[in-house]
């Protein structure tokens, strides 16, 4: 039985169909036999099911060393593609053709059980390596296999979660505070501000007078006439992006959403995040643990592996989700997608 490496595609007889994908899911069926991709090629090269692999063009015969020292395949995708296998998964190749959609992932595992032949799907894989800038945009209902520099692999889950909660509170109207430096004090603050609606912060734990108000807080409420502040919401608004640059703004946003939503954000500081989150506060002497650290990140923004493996250990180390905010701004709006990412366990 001989296989050929020619246009990216290792072509194999009807026996190389029998043999690798009728019993063990390998390749795609076509009419003259069997195709598989380089990095299945690879697997079975690696695992002595098949000696050589001829190049068409060279006339060479490839072994795994030699397919793997090529052009032809990815050594990180092949890395992804044993421990996949080695778990018990079948998996296809991602490419035109071979699945319904191929777009964003490099492979497609099925169900323990399942394979090629089957239309479910367990999960959607992307393979890469630790070093390797992922657009934060491209993530979202898929698997990122990340390979770090000893080979191991962390898989991380990306999807599109609801965030919403219960938390509302009839807001108070014309309530004097002054800005001072990089925060709103309040005076006298109406009780449930802080108490039934968790704006701010008692500068003392008993009465809570004076409030104190982050800069984005103060800029929320200030927009919907809750505060009276000398120069009104625009010079909260000053304040923040002399202190934050843009950044500022996309915080903003991303408050009055979650606000807006029913969710109660707070800083997230002690987190190395923007914000954690309540979804259902009706007072705080009742207020249990928060459920989401929120990072915000401009739509177009580039995350490193490594950085996102931090953050979702930590997230789940404090016993939280980890929900980045992807935030596009026009003239005419400003637009938000929620981005959850977590350890996942093939």
């Amino acid at each position: 039985m001989e296989l050929v490496l020619e246009s990216g595609v290792v072509r194999g007889d009807g026996r190389a169909r029998e043999q690798f994908y009728d019993s063990r899911g390998y390749g795609r069926p076509v009419a003259e036999g069997l195709e598989l991709a380089p990095v299945e090629a690879a697997h079975l090269l690696y695992r002595s099911d098949i000696e050589s692999v001829r190049d068409a063009e060279s006339g060479e015969s490839l072994d795994f060393r030699a397919l793997l020292s090529s052009a032809a395949v990815s050594e990180i995708d092949v890395l992804v593609y044993k421990d996949l296998r080695d778990r018990g998964f079948y998996l296809s190749p991602a490419r035109d053709g071979w699945v319904d959609d191929p777009s964003g992932a490099d492979f497609v595992v099925y169900p323990r059980g399942n394979g090629p032949w089957d239309e479910e799907v367990a999960y959607r894989v992307r393979a890469e390596s630790e070093r390797t800038a992922v657009s934060a945009a491209s993530l979202g209902e898929s698997v990122l296999a990340v390979v770090d520099e000893e080979s191991a692999i962390t898989y991380l889950e990306t999807d599109y979660p609801t965030v919403e909660g219960t938390s509302g509170l009839d807001l108070p109207t014309d309530v004097e505070a002054d800005l001072l430096g990089d925060r709103v004090l309040v005076w006298e603050p109406p009780s449930r501000l802080y108490h039934e609606g968790f704006y701010g912060q008692p500068l003392d734990d008993d009465a809570g007078k004076p409030l104190q108000l982050s800069l984005v807080e103060a800029a929320a409420l200030a927009g919907r006439g809750v505060l009276e502040v000398a120069g009104g919401e625009d010079a909260i608004v000053e304040c923040g992006r002399e202190v934050e640059g843009e950044r500022f703004d996309r915080r903003l946003a991303v408050y009055r959403a979650l606000r807006d939503r029913g969710v109660v954000p707070k800083t997230g500081y002690k987190f190395g995040a923007d914000f954690r989150t309540y979804a259902d506060v009706d007072t705080v002497d009742s207020l249990g643990h928060s459920e989401l650290l929120v990072r915000v990140l401009p739509a177009d923004h580039a995350c490193s592996p490594r950085d996102l493996a931090l953050d979702v250990r930590l997230a789940h180390g404090v016993r939280k989700r980890m929900v980045f905010a992807l935030v596009s701004s026009s003239d005419s709006k400003t637009d938000i997608e929620w981005l959850e990412v977590g350890r996942l366990t093939p």
